[in-house]
């Protein structure tokens, strides 16, 4: 049996990995790639560069999963649906990130491709590139609306439970909001910029906090959703 204080400290962990590995994976192997004008020529000549990045964001998404699983025995004695749903919205999340993934992945083959035939007659690989490209951006934008939905749902029952001071769960649905709006004003043409940094942050404390003071004891009253 695991005890509260050690699941406390693997789910902060998890959150300190997880965004430890994407903002790696993403800001320093493969978005400086994929958003250079001649990346189709780059992707091969990176090969490793890309599949590393890949791997470590695919990680990411491994340890959103590992936070519902070792949430669920807690969360389910109170809020067993909300619980359900919360690992739901993960697995779909996992899913969209492969999908992210795949794309640099595939790019690699589509470069190699173009090299060999050249620029001239390489204009399908030109537009293949670029539906890749398109790909990944609109499986990232799944990924940020399922991480949002599963955040309301995280950080609502944190809140109810009291398992961590509720400033914290506060901060979390508010940060959960603005990455929404961020990511819908993405979507229709209206970039905001990134806006993601509050919820970073509050995942960053929130691993923080749970290795070194980890969970309150809940309210004993029962409930149920």
């Amino acid at each position: 049996m695991v005890t509260k204080r050690v699941t406390a400290r693997i789910v902060g962990a998890c959150f300190l990995f997880s965004n430890v590995v994407f903002l790696s994976g993403a800001l320093f192997f493969v978005e400086p790639i994929l958003s250079a004008p001649e990346y189709l020529t780059l992707a091969s000549a990176n090969k490793t560069r890309l599949v590393v990045g890949a791997l470590l964001e695919m990680l990411n998404g491994v340890a959103y999963l590992g936070i519902a699983v070792f949430m669920f025995p807690i969360f389910k004695k109170r809020y067993e649906s909300l619980a359900l749903g919360y690992i739901g919205f993960r697995v779909i999340e996992f899913v969209m990130q492969i999908l992210s993934d795949l794309s640099p992945l595939a790019l690699i083959s589509i470069s190699e491709e173009y090299l060999k035939v050249g620029a001239p007659a390489g204009s399908s690989y030109q537009i293949l590139g670029s539906l890749l490209v398109a790909e990944r951006y609109w499986a990232f934008q799944m990924v940020s609306i399922t991480l949002v939905l599963g955040a309301f749902l995280f950080y609502t029952m944190l809140y109810k439970t009291r398992l961590i001071p509720r400033f914290i769960s506060i901060w979390g649905l508010l940060g959960a909001a603005i990455v929404l709006v961020n990511a819908i004003l993405d979507m229709i043409g209206i970039p905001p910029g990134n806006l993601g940094f509050v919820m970073l942050l509050n995942e960053l404390f929130l691993g923080v906090w749970l290795i070194v003071k980890g969970f309150n004891e809940p309210e004993t009253a029962p409930k149920s959703v």
